[in-house]
């Protein structure tokens, strides 16, 4: 069972992309076994797999002799076994990153999420090392990480439609059933969606690029509020994503183009802010000369 420090990490992160808390804890508790982090050499680390059919793949000719013949890199899947304790796998992995420092750790699956370092590019990271170091930051760094992914992927309507099989597929590939991830997060689901100190859900909207409807109205609304020149079509398109990700930046918060909880109550907030302007000179100057000629 997950510790409040974390359920807090991972309620906070499900209002931001539109999810039950209770659906993401039980994914989160499949990945990595209800554990967050590890203590090695002194730190908490996140939970780590090494994959040595990555490594191989990943790494220079020149180099893939060297890993293969010190039992870290084979073609083949599951040849490679990672040891039972995190302290020996992030050994395994210093290991591998003094043959190659980046090829290891796209190899290596990170956190809560189990998100592979070989997905850096796909999902925004200007690099490995900034998504390690998201990965290492804390529970939270590990949550977003896991949340970036889901995004990445659109597997949130199937979190939204709790439908585990559809999801299982997408996030651990075509042999989800051999190993019951479907089942195994339909369980963990019940169990936490029933739990009594959860968190209800939040009744909030998440808009985003493609959503329409009022929701989206009151949102431009919002933002043409806030000085932003868009249309107010209840259509989430380009020129929206662009404000939202323009007045996001303005304000700190996160930078994703979606407009959560967080990004409406900022908006809402400047809304309340802005004060009537003055009244324009060219109507008050008409009256008065119509004064002068009734006069």
């Amino acid at each position: 069972m997950f510790t409040t420090e974390i359920r807090n990490e991972i309620e906070t992160v499900a209002a931001r992309i539109g999810v039950e808390p209770a659906a993401l804890l039980a994914i989160a508790e499949v990945e990595a076994a209800g554990r967050a982090y590890a203590t090695v050499n002194g730190r908490k680390e996140p939970l780590i797999r090494f994959e040595g059919h990555y490594f191989d793949r990943r790494l220079p000719a020149a180099k893939r002799s060297a890993a293969r013949d010190a039992g870290l890199a084979d073609p083949k899947a599951g040849v490679v076994k990672n040891p039972t304790s995190q302290t020996a796998r992030w050994a395994m992995l210093a290991k591998a990153a003094a043959i190659d420092h980046k090829a290891a750790h796209e190899s290596v699956s990170w956190g809560l999420g189990q998100v592979m370092g070989a997905h850096w590019e796909w999902l925004g990271y200007p690099g490995i090392d900034a998504l390690v170091a998201e990965a290492r930051s804390g529970v939270g760094g590990q949550v977003s990480l896991m949340a970036r992914y889901i995004d990445k992927a659109g597997l949130a309507a199937a979190i939204r439609r709790r439908d585990w099989a559809a999801f299982a597929r997408a996030y651990n590939g075509p042999g989800y059933k051999r190993h019951g991830y479907d089942r195994k997060i339909a369980e963990a689901y019940a169990r936490y969606s029933g739990d009594a100190a959860m968190s209800p859900v939040p009744d909030v909207s998440v808009l985003r690029r493609g959503s329409t409807g009022d929701a989206v109205k009151d949102l431009q609304s919002l933002l043409a509020a806030a000085g932003y020149r868009i249309p107010c079509d209840g259509v989430f398109g380009r020129l929206t994503e662009d404000a939202v990700r323009d007045f996001q930046k303005a304000r700190a918060l996160v930078v994703d183009g979606i407009a959560g909880p967080r990004t409406l109550e900022k908006l809402k907030g400047v809304a309340t802010e802005i004060q009537p302007p003055d009244a324009p000179f060219w109507p008050w100057f008409l009256d008065w000369l119509r004064g002068l000629w009734r006069d």
